[in-house]
């Protein structure tokens, strides 16, 4: 007798389980979807109407209401009729500005009901909105970045939630042909208005005819890269952009389709994945958002761990972080695991690397209390795709793995020496940034493909149906000073997979030197490795002899498969502050961004190649 030992998951549907390739010139190759791209609106204010119209009393979004002692009280709703009604009052007080493409919103503050009325009030006026990160005016003490934000889209309205936090920043950018709007508080010497004075605006038949007057080609959002190695850039995202996206997200993953959409999110809207894609999502399939203020970090993953324990989603997203905190409550939470895993139909991490233990962990506490496996899903795309790209095809999936192109979506597979660039054509590429030709004019080849400088190559030869995985980026490549090549993707995987489930991601050193190094970034595992009390600090956890003693054997264990220089970690330092999306460590795509890494540490990789750092592990065999 013989008994099936294959794991049983959560059934899910994968919308697109075949493609076709065809040859072109030599080194070049085309991908797509073995389905056509079914139609979509021509603007994404078609369907916040039609929602509004077929269950308006079905909440849209809503956020815990903050109390007067700074704590998180009940959550308020907003329904999709209350949404519509307002955002076009908004919108009305919008026309009446004289607002334009030429002089948009600019939006500095993070996630929350106004912020998102703001944004649908813009688009139903055909005005585009900026969403800037938090912290480009909470942490940054220069402003530079806010400044460039606001000197290439020249808006002529400054958004925030609150003078109080906000102030200085918008005392620093704007000038006075600029007005700013806030929820509470108000600055002397700037011309501000409350935002409630928006919402009570009196619409007139001109809020239609602005929305009649907008189409595919209409201007919704300009949305900054994270500008790693240069000055962000404003990827224009169209209403043909936003709404091709959503409908090749919804054939891709049919479960977006089935029953009312819940989602639970942190994601930060001044970033793709969040902005983009999980509020395209609600919108386009008209779900419920809640607004998560939690974070994956020691400080404020309680706060999603409680949003979790209450509100049941039927999709998750998070980064790899975020699940890992999740995994660890799910051990000895029972109340999370049956609320969190109740109705969840799919979870999706970005494209960093998910340590198998982690993946194992949650497994567990999925068969110990379903029974049975929740999918696990990935992709790739990014702010220049809208940013679906590419979709995983079976519930086995690996780290790495990124699946096929989404339907409607062509892919070009160039080979660039040894590595195999993957570019994108479709109708949710962006057409290009705002107010810069040149970059635009360099961001496509000659077919007008856009070259995402990312490196993939086939998840198995032999079936290209199963798609393709990650292969790093193109320009995270260099050369050590001997001129030996080293290729960064294939190494950084293999000392996560070598460090599970010690290492959340690492990043490779050795530009123009003689060896290669590595800064690794550890996981909350290491604090029970550590022995040291729960409350200890990251820099004491990551310096105590247990958790130096283990990533002794790590490395140890790296050298003894080593085949060269080029592959062999000749030095290694643990880094107790965890990268951040606010400095850009962090990509669009969930990723540590090793570029931005490399250049705002310069000091600790100096110091690691020049044996300056108080503990840098070697190879002792």
């Amino acid at each position: 007798m013989s008994f099936d030992q294959s794991p049983k998951y959560r059934p899910l549907i994968f919308g697109v389980t075949r493609v076709k390739l065809r040859d072109g010139a030599p080194g070049t190759h085309y991908l797509q979807a073995d389905q056509p791209l079914l139609p979509y609106p021509e603007r994404m204010t078609d369907r916040l109407q039609h929602w509004a119209e077929t269950v308006p009393q079905r909440t849209f979004m809503a956020r815990r209401v903050k109390q007067a002692d700074g704590s998180l009280g009940d959550w308020r709703h907003l329904s999709y009729a209350e949404v519509w009604a307002t955002a076009r009052r908004i919108a009305q007080s919008i026309l009446d500005r004289g607002l334009s493409v030429e002089r948009p919103v600019v939006i500095l503050s993070e996630n929350s009901l106004e912020h998102g009325l703001l944004s649908l009030g813009c688009m139903i006026a055909g005005v585009p909105y900026v969403q800037t990160s938090p912290a480009y005016s909470l942490i940054s003490t220069d402003y530079d970045k806010l400044r460039h934000v606001v000197n290439t889209v020249t808006p002529g309205m400054l958004f925030a939630s609150d003078a109080a936090r906000y102030g200085k920043a918008l005392q620093a950018v704007a000038t006075p042909d600029m007005e700013v709007v806030l929820v509470e508080g108000e600055l002397a010497g700037l011309k501000s208005t409350g935002f409630d004075a928006l919402c009570a605006t009196a619409e007139t038949p001109a809020v239609d005819a602005a929305i009649a007057a907008t189409g595919p080609d209409t201007i919704v959002k300009f949305m900054f890269t994270s500008g790693s190695t240069k000055l962000p850039k404003a990827v224009i995202n169209t209403q043909r952009m936003w709404c091709a996206n959503q409908q090749q997200m919804s054939q891709s993953m049919p479960v977006l389709t089935q029953g009312p959409l819940v989602l639970v999110d942190w994601l930060p809207w001044n970033h793709t994945f969040g902005g983009n894609h999980n509020v395209g999502m609600v919108l386009y399939n008209g779900g419920t958002l809640y607004i998560d203020d939690g974070k994956p970090t020691p400080a404020l993953v309680h706060e999603t761990l409680r949003n979790l324990r209450e509100i049941a989603p039927t999709v998750y997203f998070n980064v790899p972080t975020g699940f890992e905190a999740i995994a660890d409550a799910m051990k000895t939470d029972p109340v999370l695991r049956k609320t969190l895993l109740s109705r969840v139909k799919m979870f999706f991490y970005a494209a960093a690397s998910l340590a198998q233990p982690i993946w194992d962990s949650l497994y567990e506490s999925e068969e110990q209390e379903i029974g049975e496996r929740i999918v696990m899903s990935t992709g790739l795309g990014m702010t220049e795709s809208g940013p679906f790209g590419l979709y995983v095809t079976s519930p086995e999936v690996k780290a790495g793995d990124l699946g096929v192109p989404t339907p409607g979506m062509a892919v070009k597979l160039v080979e660039i020496g040894d590595k195999t660039e993957i570019r994108y054509k479709g109708p949710n590429i962006t057409p290009g940034y705002w107010r810069a030709p040149v970059e635009t004019a360099e961001a496509f080849d000659e077919e007008g493909y856009f070259k995402s400088g990312d490196a993939v190559k086939w998840i198995d030869e032999t079936d290209i149906h199963l798609g393709l995985k990650f292969d790093g980026r193109i320009a995270e490549d260099f050369k050590l000073s001997t001129g030996t090549f080293v290729s960064v993707g294939p190494l950084r995987n293999k000392i996560v997979a070598a460090g599970a489930p010690y290492i959340q991601d690492v990043v490779i050193t050795g530009l123009n030197l003689k060896e290669v190094g590595a800064m690794v970034f550890p996981t909350q595992a290491v604090r029970a490795l550590s022995g040291l009390p729960a409350d200890a600090s990251m820099h004491d956890v990551v310096d105590s002899a247990p958790v130096l003693q283990k990533f002794q054997q790590i490395v140890d264990e790296l050298a003894k498969t080593a085949t060269g220089s080029a592959n062999r970690i000749a030095r290694l330092c643990l880094l107790a502050d965890p990268p951040t999306i606010d400095r850009g460590e962090i990509t669009d795509k969930g990723s540590v961004n090793q570029r931005a890494v490399l250049r705002l540490r310069a000091d600790t990789v100096t110091k690691l190649h020049a044996d300056e750092l108080h503990y840098i592990i070697k190879p002792q065999i």
